[in-house]
């Protein structure tokens, strides 16, 4: 279908009339092995994020932690709606040259079942957290923890004095454990999370290095955009459950494991599934799809997850009763949101 005379008229056409321009990321990509690309890229979001944390501070701006997040939204959903999405319908086009798409509704039910997926997944996994964590929510920001024992208030006395009250007993603020357990126990049970975390980024950049060098450059900056504020939150709640700051760097580094392991893991299914393809077996439920081409929809519906589910609950929150703060807070995120949506245009 590709050799016809009309697709190759245009073809040549549009070689003619457009010039090539290279991915200005694509330099930082220089080998031809989509598999080497995938491992490269998985050391540009696990470690310059990680490196960051020694620079940050323990006690982090909630609002400046929002704007960051707003930014990673619109890198994921930008990345997701502007180049996942189109590569998984349609399929990536060389530069210079025009593609026929042919329409099988039987493909596109599996790729949308793929995308629903990745999506449950996250899903399952976000609410199997808060069970285990009593509700908490693993997205959720870094919020002050204040010991009952420690309130104390003022009361005027007859002569315009001022004096404090006793702290408050320990048995009228009783708690079936104790507080730093169980935040501890949160804080271990979002380093495992973090872990499986990441294990779906490695997954989404092996996948879109095979499909093309392109996209795994555009996923690579969505995903490293993602990761800075999704660190350093991390990374906050570590030390509010009363890690040092080094010990919550170390656990930082042995989750960011987890994206390697999880490229590891796509490359060999990419591989299985490219040897696959080759033979004379038919593909999935009779299409020419393959194992390896169902992580790249799996994938797209974890980031829709995390892009809207996941962290936009955050932005909806408000954090004081000034209207005009709000607002103005309010008006900071969409601009990070749109210029982390921008960045992923090309």
């Amino acid at each position: 279908l590709q050799n016809c005379p009309i697709i190759t008229t245009l073809a040549s056409h549009k070689a003619a009339t457009e010039p090539v321009r290279d991915s200005p990321l694509s330099i930082f990509f220089p080998f031809s092995s989509p598999a080497l690309n995938a491992l490269v890229g998985t050391l540009y979001i696990s470690g310059p994020p990680n490196l960051l944390l020694a620079l940050c501070p323990t006690d982090i701006d909630a609002s400046s932690l929002n704007t960051m997040v707003a930014f990673a939204v619109g890198g994921l959903l930008g990345d997701t709606l502007f180049h996942l999405l189109p590569e998984i319908f349609l399929g990536e086009v060389a530069p210079g040259q025009v593609k026929a798409v042919l329409v099988d509704p039987s493909k596109n039910l599996l790729l949308g079942v793929a995308i629903l997926g990745g999506f449950l997944t996250f899903v399952a996994m976000d609410k199997t957290l808060r069970i285990a964590t009593g509700g908490h929510e693993h997205h959720s920001p870094p919020r002050p923890v204040e010991s009952a024992s420690s309130v104390t208030s003022a009361v005027n006395t007859a002569d315009g004095a001022a004096r404090r009250r006793k702290p408050e007993p320990p048995a009228q603020v009783a708690a079936p454990e104790p507080p730093e357990k169980a935040v501890k126990q949160s804080a271990y049970l979002n380093i495992i999370a973090d872990f499986t975390h990441n294990i779906t980024d490695g997954l989404a950049l092996s996948s879109s290095f095979y499909a093309s060098p392109a996209l795994g450059a555009t996923t690579t900056l969505a995903v490293f955009c993602h990761e800075i504020p999704h660190e350093v939150g991390d990374f906050a709640l570590l030390i509010q459950g009363g890690m040092t700051k080094s010990v919550a760097m170390g656990l930082q580094f042995v989750t960011a494991l987890g994206a390697v392991l999880g490229t590891l893991i796509g490359i060999c299914i990419q591989e299985m599934g490219g040897s696959a393809s080759t033979s004379s077996q038919a593909g999935l439920l009779g299409t020419s799809l393959t194992w390896g081409d169902m992580l790249l929809p799996f994938t797209a519906g974890t980031f829709l997850y995390v892009g809207t589910v996941g962290v936009i609950p955050e932005l909806l929150e408000t954090k004081s009763s000034n209207k005009w703060s709000e607002t103005r807070n309010t008006l900071i995120q969409f601009l990070a949101i749109g210029v982390g949506a921008s960045i992923m245009l090309r």
